[in-house]
């Protein structure tokens, strides 16, 4: 059902605002140019009212959800290429199609560690398209190669390098023409060839990162820190450099420690930070500063890929321990013997951190001084970064999901992580994976056949923002700026996707009030309706 004269009112409802409040508004659209309109100009512009009125019987109507963190769902992993370019286009439709009945409007495909020849065919197949009546893809998210092996989760051990050149080491993998200066991030409704979002997981302690972060920035990258041992200089040096984003908090990094917070302490950063002179003690011995897979060999791992070569035979007891004995993990989890605080790099490391550290800080200007001024916070030296959370109830504690929210609110982000099992109609029980391997499907919970080793995430976003409101105690309306307002204003595009704003997308969800989907429209156009009980 079309209107008339192109426009669309939603009555009896609840918008979502950028602040996480809950107010009861009608919305306009106008589904011939896709946006949202400014109620009040377009009717004194041009004298119409909508001609087709949607009465939501009090349901929320919120911005499209969106997921910058997915690796597959529905039977295909974005990761997979097999050569064979349409059929890696129908998998991308397949999950656009589908995914809108989770309430997810937009989401950036994430490839993990790969052969590095792949990048550059698989991040051109990635670049930003919307099919007929389906999600945007937005564009890419390249997590790794460039990671720390001893965080590495579940990529890949021969395929996780340094970049002993920097930038170019980078534009080598990624190739120079995914990582162009550009100012064309995202356009209304994507379209094939436009560069559209692009993000880069990257660990900074490993060798040419950090230097290629404050370059990759420039050019438009979001610059994540993840599967890392960075110490706390490190990763606030990262940050300053134009890090914006923590990828899966908790997970794949080193646990808090008092001493050195290391990266999750990021979101609690104190405007003094660089003023603290740690203790520091020996390393456990079960590890070495040597974390770097390009200086010793590695060990071998079950949990490596079936797509991927197999690893090298282990022939260094000063490495972490990194074989798993068959599990197959989540690239989230981190299941290797590391220790529980930040592992000690080298002293000259920690010094060169340091003295870096101070100069982007002196950068920077003047830091907070001491006031008298009660509920003012001192000036930051820096804007703390987003962070992702997987709140699936399994990646993480709901105290930790608390403790991180109430941290830092502005910079929580929801993610699935999903792997390409994710389908909300896929029941419980035995289902196929790849090379004779099966997995085993209970609620949110994936385990290898045979093991009770969790091997990933199958939750919904939808469920996440609802998981979350009960894990943290906030609003519904809170719950959904992390999965539409955050992610978008960390992406830079707050103006076109994950907002109510005049111009803006008409990527919506009808949730009802327990935050269930009832129907979803990308472009001003219905997508998606749940059938009626």
């Amino acid at each position: 059902m079309t209107s008339p004269n192109g426009l669309i009112c939603f009555t009896n409802c609840l918008l979502p605002l950028e602040d996480g409040s809950l107010v009861q508004r009608d919305l306009w659209i106008d589904e011939r140019r896709g946006v949202i309109l400014d109620a009040q100009r377009t009717f004194f512009l041009r004298k119409q009212r909508p001609e087709r009125i949607i009465d939501l019987e009090g349901n929320i109507l919120s911005p499209g959800l969106i997921d910058i963190q997915i690796n597959g769902a529905y039977g295909f992993d974005f990761s997979v290429y097999d050569g064979d370019d349409e059929a890696y286009r129908s998998g991308l439709k397949t999950v656009a199609e589908r995914i809108v009945e989770t309430g997810v409007t937009s989401l950036v495909p994430t490839i993990i560690t790969q052969e590095k020849t792949l990048y550059p065919k698989i991040l051109n197949l990635l670049r930003p398209y919307t099919p007929p009546s389906s999600a945007n893809l937005l564009g890419w998210h390249a997590e790794g190669p460039f990671i720390q092996l001893a965080k590495r989760g579940a990529h890949a051990p021969p395929f996780i390098i340094p970049a002993p050149e920097g930038l170019k080491s980078f534009e080598n993998v990624y190739g120079p023409e995914n990582l162009s200066v550009t100012e064309d991030w995202l356009m209304a409704g994507g379209g094939e060839g436009r560069v559209g979002v692009r993000m880069i997981t990257a660990a900074p302690e490993i060798e040419g990162v950090m230097d290629s972060v404050e370059e990759l920035s420039r050019r438009g990258v979001v610059c994540s820190i993840g599967h890392s041992i960075a110490t706390t200089d490190i990763a606030t040096t990262a940050v300053l450099s134009g890090a914006r984003l923590i990828t899966h908090l908790f997970n794949a990094m080193p646990q808090l420690h008092h001493r050195d917070p290391s990266i999750i302490g990021l979101i609690g950063a104190s405007p003094h930070a660089s003023a603290f002179t740690p203790i520091t003690s020996p390393v456990s011995s079960s590890v070495t500063h040597n974390f770097f897979p390009h200086k010793a060999p590695i060990a071998s791992t079950n949990s490596t890929p079936p797509s991927h070569t197999p690893s090298h035979s282990h022939t260094s007891s000063s490495l972490v321990k990194l074989t798993t004995g068959g599990k197959a993990t989540s690239e989230a989890f981190d299941d290797h013997e590391t220790p529980p605080q930040t592992p000690m790099l080298t002293k000259s490391s920690n010094a060169f951190s340091a003295e870096k550290l101070a100069l982007k800080l002196s950068s920077k200007g003047p830091r907070g001084e001491l006031h008298l001024e009660k509920g003012r916070v001192a000036d930051m030296a820096f804007e703390r970064p987003f962070y992702e959370l997987i709140v699936d109830g399994i990646h993480s504690h709901p105290n930790s999901i608390r403790l991180a929210y109430g941290a830092y609110p502005e910079g929580c982000i929801l993610i699935t992580d999903a792997m390409k099992i994710l389908d909300p109609n896929l029941r419980d029980g035995v289902h196929e994976w790849r090379d004779g391997k099966r997995f085993v499907k209970e609620g949110d919970k994936l385990y290898l056949e045979g093991t009770t080793t969790l091997a990933g995430s199958v939750v919904t976003l939808g469920k996440c923002v609802r998981n979350f409101s009960k894990f943290t105690g906030c609003s519904l309306g809170e719950a959904i700026k992390c999965a539409t307002y955050n992610p978008a204003k960390c992406l830079g595009i707050e103006n076109k996707k994950g907002t109510l704003r005049s111009e803006a997308d008409a990527d919506l969800v009808v949730l009802d009030r327990k935050g269930n989907v009832v129907s979803t429209w990308v472009g001003a156009k219905e997508v998606w309706r749940r059938d009626r009980v």
